[in-house]
């Protein structure tokens, strides 16, 4: 079979049409399915076929195809798709942990992250090691032989911290430990992860890929054996399975996302060159910008830093506030990789709830903004940002 470029998976990839034909792909809003007689539905329970399904919460058509559709683009045999980011992180985490196991994470994570890892895996008795994800020494020292699962954000939320991804791959597999990747900043269009060996690609796919701030979602991608053994079998008992609703507005936004994520880095980057030397700010940070301080590892694995980035705004929370206030096109959110551009005050919103001392590890200021670029005239949107820090 003919490989497509991910532009094409992500228009034709996985269809599956009815006995109507339809163009655009149906949405199958059911619970469960009927069958013939009763010896087929002991067969199905038995072993379902590829096109064969039980009950919503095992599998359905809308969703299956928003799987293979994003596994395609993934470079991935088969993927499972989630109600949420965070059902599928913790999702792959859970399924692959008992008590006694040993996870190595960076520690620069979303603060659920952070909770599903300290709070529940250790409350089960996983022990959890958490190291500065730029540091390969760290990786090194910290990864051990009895290493099950290594964790990370290939790029940090909110701080854009990069990870040199193929050395970690290559420490953990030498200690037969699975590497699991959260790919939310780089997005499915340059994603690096499974090429570099990654096993599991875990995406928010409430972010880029719906990307219109419309419905939650998540998806985890990797092997068939993976994905159909350990990761279905919990998900699909523990009630994190997406709704066909959401799979099929998920499955629609893939068509689009190329042309979005590409136009949203593109501005992404202009805007940090806008900004840079701005009187107002001490620090601005964007991966495959020259000045970020893991830019050659950044441009060695994609070719774009992705649609995020992040600002250290002098004066702290109050000029912040007073820059954020001054805003007119930049949305004051919590979310990010949506068609509207966002701005948010990570110490306030997002990581809230993290210790003092926490947030000054992972460089969570008082003055840090994360701003999310979305698809308005770059122009327009540099406009905003000079006004605002005018205000700040």
């Amino acid at each position: 079979m003919t490989k497509w470029g991910k532009r094409t998976e992500a228009v034709h990839g996985g269809v599956r049409r009815s006995q109507y034909n339809e163009l655009s792909e149906a949405m199958f809003m059911t619970q469960a399915f009927v069958y013939p007689t009763a010896e087929a539905a002991e067969q199905r329970f038995i072993e379902s076929g590829p096109d064969e399904f039980i009950y919503a919460r095992y599998g359905n058509p809308t969703n299956r195809m928003f799987e293979d559709r994003i596994a395609a683009m993934e470079g991935t045999e088969d993927a499972f798709a989630c109600a949420s980011g965070m059902a599928a992180v913790n999702g792959a985490l859970m399924a692959l942990t008992q008590a006694g196991d040993h996870v190595v994470s960076s520690r620069a994570l979303f603060g659920s992250c952070l909770y599903v890892l300290e709070d529940i895996l250790g409350r089960f008795g996983v022990e959890i090691t958490l190291v500065d994800g730029t540091d390969n020494q760290a990786w090194e020292n910290a990864i051990r032989p009895d290493t099950k699962v290594v964790f990370l954000e290939a790029i940090s939320n909110p701080t854009l911290e990069v990870i040199d991804l193929a050395h970690v791959v290559k420490l953990a597999h030498a200690n037969g430990a699975l590497v699991v990747v959260d790919n939310a900043m780089p997005t499915p269009i340059f994603s690096y992860a499974t090429e570099m060996g990654a096993d599991l690609v875990v995406y928010s796919t409430t972010k880029h890929v719906d990307g219109q701030g419309r419905m939650l979602g998540g998806a985890i991608c990797g092997s068939r054996e993976l994905i159909r053994g350990p990761i279905e079998t919990y998900v699909k008992h523990t009630g994190g399975a997406i709704n066909p609703f959401a799979a099929w507005t998920h499955l629609k936004a893939l068509e689009t996302l190329d042309l979005r994520v590409r136009a949203q880095a593109d501005a992404a980057l202009k805007v940090t060159d806008a900004l840079q030397g701005h009187p107002k700010l001490s620090r601005i940070s964007y991966p495959t910008h020259p000045s970020h301080p893991q830019y050659d590892i950044a441009i060695q694995q994609a070719p774009s830093g992705g649609t995020v980035l992040a600002i250290e705004v002098d004066g702290g929370k109050e000029a912040c506030f007073r820059f954020l206030n001054a805003l007119r096109i930049f949305t004051i959110s919590n979310n990010f990789a949506d068609a509207k551009s966002i701005a948010t005050h990570p110490a306030t919103t997002t990581h809230q709830r993290l210790p003092q001392d926490q947030k000054d590890m992972l460089g969570i200021s008082d003055g840090l903004v994360r701003l999310s670029i979305g698809l308005e005239d770059v122009d327009d949107l540099i406009a905003d940002l000079s006004n605002g820090l005018d205000a700040a």
